[in-house]
């Protein structure tokens, strides 16, 4: 038996019934896809902790060298030490930010 759908085409019984049985076995299917996403790593993760720490292997060198630059240069009145306050908070800052993003975070809940 057929039922008349659009266009003058019929579908049989048959066929609906294998369309409701696929899109059960896609739907079973799609709600597995959630599990399977959290079982791996995220690659922006590991992509950002590679060069978080790559980053911080250049820098912690030209920190060192930036501080004592600009402390000399404040010691012989060249710049104000205000600019070497900064300096040290800015470096801080960068240093810090894995503590600061998971602190962040934490404020989120995330």
């Amino acid at each position: 038996m057929s039922r008349p759908i659009a266009g003058g085409l019929r579908v049989s019984n048959k066929k609906k019934a294998f369309d409701v049985v696929a899109g059960a076995v896609w739907l079973s299917l799609a709600s597995l896809v959630p599990a399977l996403a959290f079982a791996q790593a995220s690659p922006f993760n590991t992509g950002a902790t590679s060069l978080l720490s790559f980053a911080l292997t250049i820098a912690t060198p030209i920190a060192a060298l930036i501080v004592i630059g600009l402390a000399v240069a404040a010691s012989v009145g060249k710049i104000s030490w205000g600019w070497v306050i900064g300096a040290i908070v800015g470096i801080a800052a960068i240093f810090g930010s894995p503590q600061i993003v998971a602190w962040i975070r934490g404020l989120f809940g995330v």
